[in-house]
C-alpha cells in the first residue's frame, strides 16, 4: 500500500512539473499574437496541444474561451462553449432531422479562418457521436467516438 501511495505521489509530482513547464515556454511570437487578438483576456492557461500547436484558455467578457496558435504564432482556431439555446435554427432543425433521439452532451461554437461552426457531443445509448455543424445546418463533421471504459462501468 506505502508503494502506491509513494507511486502516486511521485506521478503528481512529475505531471505538476510538466504542467508548469508549459506555461512558461511559451514562445513569445505566441504571446504576442494572442495578447493582440484577445485584448480583455484574463485568467490565461497555456498548454502545449501538441507538437506545432499551443492553447491558451481563458476568460473574456464572462465567458471561458480557449484558442490555439502555432509555434509561430499563427492564430489557428477559438472555441467558445455556449447554451443549448444559443443554437441558430438551422442548426436545430439539423440536430433534430439528422440526430433524432440524441442528448447533447456539449455544444461549441468554433472559429477559425474559414468561419464559424458549431461544435456538439452527442449521446444515444451505446453511441457518441461528435459533429460539426456550419450556421446553415450543413453537417461538415460526423465522428463516432469510442465509449471510455469509465463510462461503461457507471451505467
Amino acid at each position: 500500500m506505502k508503494i502506491v501511495a509513494i507511486l502516486m505521489l511521485g506521478s503528481v509530482l512529475i505531471l505538476s512539473q510538466a504542467c508548469a513547464q508549459t506555461t512558461t515556454n511559451v514562445p513569445a511570437k505566441v504571446k504576442t499574437a494572442f495578447a493582440e487578438k484577445f485584448t480583455n483576456a484574463k485568467k490565461i492557461r497555456w498548454d502545449k496541444e501538441n507538437e506545432t500547436e499551443w492553447e491558451a484558455e481563458f476568460k473574456m467578457n464572462g465567458q471561458e474561451y480557449s484558442a490555439n496558435f502555432t509555434a509561430d504564432g499563427i492564430w489557428k482556431e477559438t472555441e467558445l462553449e455556449i447554451k443549448k439555446s444559443k443554437t441558430p435554427t438551422p442548426v436545430k432543425a439539423t440536430l433534430e432531422s439528422q440526430f433524432e433521439g440524441f442528448d447533447i452532451e456539449e455544444v461549441e461554437i468554433s472559429e477559425t479562418i474559414e468561419g464559424k461552426i458549431y461544435e456538439f457531443a452527442l449521446e444515444k445509448d451505446d453511441t457518441d457521436l461528435e459533429i460539426a455543424i456550419s450556421s446553415e445546418g450543413k453537417v461538415m463533421k460526423k465522428e463516432v467516438m469510442k465509449k471510455d471504459v469509465d463510462d461503461e462501468e457507471d451505467n
